[in-house]
């Protein structure tokens, strides 16, 4: 019988690693990935917003403007309910030059009148200027050049009020009527002076040569001697009572040394008596 071989004592050992090595890759195996975890949304007590569900963001409050003053038809200041001012110009239009311009004065006047502590409502800002609709949803820009207050501003480009001061035009009212007949950059011009009428000069009374001696007439008496004097009257001259007497006999004026003239007549003493 042979004897049994026994392993070498090297051998064992390194068998014995192996051994121990496979048990400890079958017990732990691979390290295992680290898996990715997604972070829970915090929990929040507003549900979020769905197509579905109403937003949460409050709506903004809609501004409203009251004119507070009107430097020009054109140009206005406004106060909103927001606490803000601004000045605004009317989109379309152009106004009267207000220190010098024709019809300034009038279109001033209506604007002031209309715009004044009214309520407006703006329309969106463009580099022309901004819509203006007074509270009754009238346009201000086409009330007041149908009224001949302002006229087109053709930059802005708007047909609609190029035809509605077409309209003002023909009615000749307001602005485009005398004096101003559509010029508002300007004074408006000084009426064309009246000529002074001219006075015809009275002619110079001519100086008479001594009239023949007029007869009296045949329905007045002779004067009473006591009135008559030789100096005033020749006895062959005619008599009258007062000068309406001999304007009415046709002898007015009477000089002195005609029938009919004396003193009594002569009011002022120039020899020439019932001159007037």
């Amino acid at each position: 019988m042979q004897p049994k071989k026994r392993f070498p004592n090297w051998l064992k050992i390194v068998l014995a690693a192996f051994t121990v090595l496979f048990v400890l890759g079958a017990i732990f195996g691979e390290a295992p990935e680290p898996e990715v975890t997604t972070a829970a949304a915090p929990v929040s007590s507003t549900p979020p917003a769905t197509s579905t569900s109403p937003s949460t963001t409050p709506t903004p409050v809609a501004v409203t403007y009251t004119v507070g003053s009107v430097p020009d038809g054109a140009t206005v200041v406004v106060a909103g309910s927001d606490g803000t001012s601004k000045t605004v110009h009317v989109l379309g239009v152009i106004a009267p030059l207000v220190s010098n311009g024709c019809y300034a004065v009038e279109s001033l006047a209506w604007a002031t009148s209309t715009l004044s502590g009214k309520a407006v409502t703006l329309g969106a800002e463009t580099a022309q200027g901004i819509a203006l609709t007074l509270a009754d949803g009238q346009d201000y820009a086409t009330l007041a050049i149908q009224q001949g207050y302002l006229k087109y501003a053709a930059t802005a480009a708007l047909p609609a009020l190029a035809a509605t001061e077409s309209v003002a035009k023909q009615a000749v009212s307001g602005l485009w009527g005398p004096p101003c007949h559509g010029t508002i950059d300007a004074p408006a011009p000084a009426p064309a002076p009246t000529p002074a009428p001219v006075a015809t000069p009275k002619p110079a009374p001519a100086t008479k040569a001594a009239p023949a001696t007029k007869a009296a007439p045949a329905t007045k008496a002779a004067p009473p001697p006591a009135v008559k004097t030789t100096e005033e009257a020749p006895a062959h001259s005619a008599y009258y009572a007062n000068c309406s007497a001999a304007k009415a006999a046709g002898a007015a004026p009477l000089y002195r040394g005609e029938p009919g003239y004396r003193s009594g007549l002569d009011r002022d003493g120039d020899g020439v008596a019932c001159e007037r």
